[in-house]
């Protein structure tokens, strides 16, 4: 009875997991010395998470300050970037993207909704006809007075014991990081060419 059951046993499959021998080395996935410590990147891996981590905090944060004031959170953005560039003249939209790092049509739809709820106001520039200056109206400068007390406590929060100098170190990194993800989405669109084009070319091989 024994030897049958170990022959059972032997036959029994093993639910698909892999048996066990040499364990997987994943690759690199970056190949950038100062990138890699003893020669492996999950020092590098693991900066990468809690970059996402806080940066998906943060866009939490500008939600949060947005509902605030029944806006989204690009809608913050833009108000709260008017009310510091608009000096006394107002400012121009192309002003107010380089500001916000946002597109400047993403800006121009969301500076006609901030109109429509009565935030911002606009008119032509006296220098250049053809271009729009935003300024905030009473009803938005109200709205950036009312959630001044929360944004200064939870950037209190966020940068508490912070250095001037980390903060510097860090805005530079920022800076040099921005303009790398540009050619790093390139190169991403690139290979998405790429790989649509040979897909077209194998189905229509497939159809000859």
């Amino acid at each position: 009875m024994k030897t049958s059951a170990k022959k059972a046993s032997s036959r029994r499959p093993n639910n698909g997991l892999p048996l066990r021998g040499k364990a997987f080395v994943p690759p690199l996935t970056v190949t950038l010395p100062p990138m890699l410590k003893s020669g492996g990147d999950v020092a590098f891996r693991e900066t990468l998470y809690l970059m996402a981590l806080t940066f998906g905090r943060l866009h939490t944060c500008r939600e949060a300050f947005g509902r605030a004031l029944g806006l989204t959170a690009s809608q913050f953005i833009v108000l709260i970037g008017t009310a510091y560039q608009q000096g006394s003249e107002g400012v121009s939209i192309r002003a107010l993207a380089d500001h916000t790092q946002l597109a400047a049509t993403h800006v121009t739809t969301e500076v006609g909704r901030l109109i429509a709820k009565g935030l911002l106001t606009k008119q032509a520039s006296t220098l250049d006809r053809r271009s729009v200056l935003v300024r905030l109206s009473p009803k938005g400068e109200d709205a950036i007075r009312k959630v001044n007390p929360l944004l200064r406590r939870v950037n209190d929060l966020l940068f508490a014991d912070v250095s001037r100098e980390d903060f510097a170190a860090v805005s530079s990194f920022l800076e040099r990081f921005a303009l790398n993800s540009e050619y790093a989405l390139a190169e991403i669109r690139r290979f998405e060419r790429e790989r649509s084009s040979a897909g077209r070319l194998a189905r229509n091989a497939g159809q000859d």
